[in-house]
Parts: structure tokens; sequence; C-alpha cells
């Protein structure tokens, strides 16, 4: 068998498994890629979660010998829940974004990508092959986009015709000199719909990013959240799609196809008071197999908290003050000196004033005070 042939005998199998897309390109040094992230470097708006190494992210031959092509997939995800719980008062519900429904995507694609090299070494056993999923040196949708699986769209995704930018992206570098697919056109157009409706003008412009001020960064940072973020998140316990659902090629984009992302209502949509207490074993217990589970659970309480202080949900009072005297962790109890403060009830500040009697960390000392004088400017008589 020739390397076309193989080429076309990988694609065919390739539908048999699950894979919506696949592509093919070159092992050749990804050159501009490497220009924009000095850039990105230099700008400081990285996230600080990618490969630290620039030339690992750009030059496949350092991550595998021989490299000469590589295999890119793309796996599409919903962007419709049916039976999609509502919240109401008294029982608020926090949401992870569309790609952390359903079962952890990382596990999912390595599985089907491992499926893809066993065919390969099957009919080549002589074949060198290296697998990644989002977490590999490679740029998941730098590869896509070269691979002609879609374009890469201002608001840093990768826009398929078939499934918008509802795709989880993997990759395969191989010694095999598959023949390179042609990169798709630019159908963005002067569309800037995403970078207007960022909620944090993260969107710097068409297709750069600073991750520093991106929600979807931001809920999975274990530091506090900046307060100028924090009413901005919303009811956000992971994730963000706002610059994916105002895209007007996402719609109409279900992708209801793949089972393995079809989401449980009450994890995609959980209700926020019973997240705050959940141990480490309870949490991995509840939430260990979605992708939004990787950071543990503390950036995942913090975020339910600054969702409880969007609704001003007045029921949830008692418990976070209780946590706010007794939590151990400050991030969580400075979060919640802040949030008591946006709830605004008599009650809140009965203990955020109590707090402050025992406090003695002088960051959250700092919010219980930025939340005394809130009261102050907004009730004089107080």
């Amino acid at each position: 068998m020739n390397t076309l042939e193989l080429q076309q005998e990988v694609i065919n199998y390739a539908k048999t498994i699950g894979i919506d897309k696949i592509g093919f390109t070159t092992a050749a040094p990804f050159r501009e890629l490497k220009n924009r992230l000095v850039r990105q470097q230099e700008l400081g708006y990285q996230s600080g979660f990618e490969e630290k190494d620039l030339d690992k992210r750009t030059e496949p031959a350092l991550l595998l010998d021989q490299a000469e092509s590589i295999i890119s997939i793309a796996i599409a995800y919903p962007s419709r829940m049916e039976n999609s719980p509502r919240g109401k008062k008294g029982e608020r519900r926090g949401i992870f974004c569309r790609a952390s429904w359903g079962t952890d995507y990382h596990i999912v694609l390595r599985e089907r990508l491992k499926l893809l090299e066993e065919f390969i070494i099957e009919h080549v056993p002589s074949a060198k092959l290296r697998s990644m999923v989002d977490t590999g040196e490679l740029a998941d949708r730098a590869v896509a986009e070269r691979a002609g699986i879609g374009w890469s769209a201002k608001n840093c995704s990768i826009i398929t015709p078939e499934f918008g930018s509802y795709v989880y992206l993997g990759e395969m570098i191989t010694n095999i000199p598959f023949a390179p697919d042609q990169p798709m056109e630019d159908e963005c157009g002067d569309c800037t719909l995403c970078l207007d409706a960022c909620p944090t003008g993260a969107l710097i412009q068409g297709g750069q990013l600073d991750a520093q001020r991106c929600i979807a960064f931001l809920t999975q940072t274990k530091t506090p959240i900046p307060e100028e973020f924090r009413a901005k998140i919303g009811n956000r316990v992971y994730g963000c799609d706002t610059c994916q659902t105002v895209c007007p090629k996402n719609r109409k984009k279900h992708n209801l196809h793949q089972r393995a992302f079809h989401p449980d209502p009450e994890l995609a949509k959980p209700l926020l008071q019973p997240i705050l207490r959940l141990s480490n074993r309870q949490f991995r217990e509840r939430f260990g197999n979605v992708a939004g589970s990787w950071r543990g659970k503390n950036p995942i309480q913090r975020n339910a908290v600054i969702g409880l202080a969007h609704f001003k949900e007045e029921s949830s009072v008692p418990e976070l003050i209780d946590m706010l005297l007794n939590d151990q962790r400050p991030m969580m109890r400075g979060t919640i000196a802040w949030a008591l403060g946006e709830i605004g009830t008599e009650k809140s500040y009965e203990g955020i004033r109590q707090a402050l009697e025992k406090e003695e960390n002088p960051s959250v000392l700092a919010e219980l005070q930025k939340a005394i004088d809130k009261e102050m400017l907004e009730n004089p008589q107080s």
C-alpha cells in the first residue's frame, strides 16, 4: 500500500471511530506562529498554562525524530443542552462552559487518537507516532488551521463550516510523509461581534487574546480574581462561551451526535450553594469526569461564591458568614467578604463586622474594609 492509499484508509477509518474531521499538514516549523507567541510574551498576554519552550511549540521535529507530517483531528461537541434546569430564588445555578459538558474531552480524544495510532501501526509497523491533546507542546489551533480543519477566527477559535467553533482538537506527528491539505480561507470578513461582546475586553483585536483578562482563564486561576472582573463573571463556574455564542457561524450548529459529550444538566448547571461545602473527595466524585475539574475544587468554589453575589442570593448569607469566619483559605474568605458586600443585607454587614474583629490576613482585611466602606457609601446613616 502506497502512502496515498494509506492516507485514504486513515481518513475512512477515522470516520468509523467517531472523528468528525481529519486533515494533514507537513511537519515544517510554524514560523509565523512563533513570531506571534514572542509578541504575546512581550505583551504579557499569555495565561501561563502554555508550554514555556517556544521552539517546542513551533518545531515538530523537536518532538519526534524524523517527523514528516502531522495529522489533525476535530471532534464536535454540543452547543445546546436538552432539559436545561432553571435556577430560582433560593436555588441559584452556575454554568460550566460547553467545552466542559459530558466526559472530559482529553480522555475521549486520546482514546480515539490511540485507535488511530494502532490502525497506522497495523499497516506500517515501522511508523513513528506522537499524539497530543490540548496539553501537548504544539498549538492545536495552528496545526488545525494549516491542516485545513477550519480557519483561525477573530475569537481565537478554529471555525469549521460543518460544526462551527464547537470542536475539540488533537494531533499526531508522524514520520510518514502524508500529502498536506490546503488551509481554508478566512470567512470572518468584517464581522466583529465576538470582539464587541467579550465581557472583559480580552479580545484585543481579531486573533489576539489577552488571556489575563479572559473569563475562561480567570475562572481557572487559584488566586483571588481582580475586583474589576468579578461582576462580569456572573454565574460562570468554569469557562466562558460568549465569543462563541454570538458568532454567526455558530448559528444552528447544535452538534448532538457525539453522545460522550451530552451534558448531565445537574453537572453542567449545578446548584451553587451545595458546591461551597464539598470536600476534595466529594468534588472528585461529583465533577471528576468533566474537563472543568482539572484545577480542583478551590477555583470552582470561589466562582460559586461570585455567582451567589451575582444573584444577590440572600439565602446564602448565613453559610457565607460561617465560611468567612471559619474557612482556612484566605482566597475564599476574601471573595466571600466581597460577595457579602454585594448582597448588601443588614445580616451581610453584621457578618463582615464580626469577621473584622478576628481576621488577621492583610488581603482579607482589605476586602472586609472595602465592603464596610461600600456600606457607608450606600447607607451613610448606618
